[in-house]
């Protein structure tokens, strides 16, 4: 199964405008995770102390339930548009990355495979998005892959209806610039089934499961 899961605004953006290695979700972008960033849960993982408990607690708790690999874009692992560049760039996380799995990062350059410590590694694949696939579905090993960041990768996959399930969390603030998930015509093809909502403090998670429209 191929999963996806995305804070959005009420405006509909994933990501405020102008992103950059100062500002990696655009500006005001933390907003649409600032219900993540309360949670126990999500400060634990982080290292941090205290947070809270509330229905979003289980969301994340299923959320990371039986996931054995991550696809992201190139700009999720960031190191600017183009060409590698030298000093090679080895994403926003330092030397121990926080998803412990395999990540393929579909990208237009090629660059020989990242290993890191606490068992992330990198691959990078040049040959789409069906590729990328293939790749993570094998290193997932039979578990779930699913989407990390990247409103463009996602997208791709939604629109040639390989998306298994979607998940928003739908946060009530309006950012009014920004990258869209739902800006393709494409997407007229594909057929959203709600499956459940879970109201949260500060958000509202609406589960999906896709097919293409007959």
């Amino acid at each position: 199964m191929l999963r996806y899961s995305v804070s959005m605004s009420a405006d509909g953006f994933v990501a405020g405008p102008d992103q950059s290695e100062q500002h990696p979700l655009g500006i005001r972008g933390e907003l649409l995770h600032a219900w993540m960033r309360e949670l126990a849960i999500w400060r634990e993982q982080a290292g941090l102390a205290g947070g809270v408990v509330n229905a979003s607690t289980a969301v994340i708790e299923r959320g990371d339930d039986n996931i054995g690999a991550i696809i992201m874009g190139r700009n999720m692992f960031g190191g600017q548009p183009g060409p590698w560049r030298e000093p090679m760039w080895n994403g926003w996380w330092g030397e121990n990355p926080p998803f412990h799995l395999p990540v393929v990062v579909l990208t237009h350059y090629a660059r020989s495979p990242l290993a890191c410590e606490g068992g992330t590694s990198f691959e990078f694949v040049t040959g789409g998005i069906g590729a990328a696939l293939d790749r993570a579905g094998d290193a997932a090993s039979g578990k779930d892959v699913v989407i990390s960041g990247g409103a463009g990768v996602a997208k791709q996959y939604l629109a040639a209806g390989l998306l298994d399930e979607l998940l928003i969390h739908l946060v009530p603030e309006f950012l009014g610039d920004g990258t869209r998930l739902f800006d393709d015509p494409a997407l007229t093809a594909v057929k959203l089934e709600q499956t459940r909502a879970v109201e949260a403090p500060g958000v509202t998670h609406l589960y999906y499961r896709i097919a293409r429209a007959g």
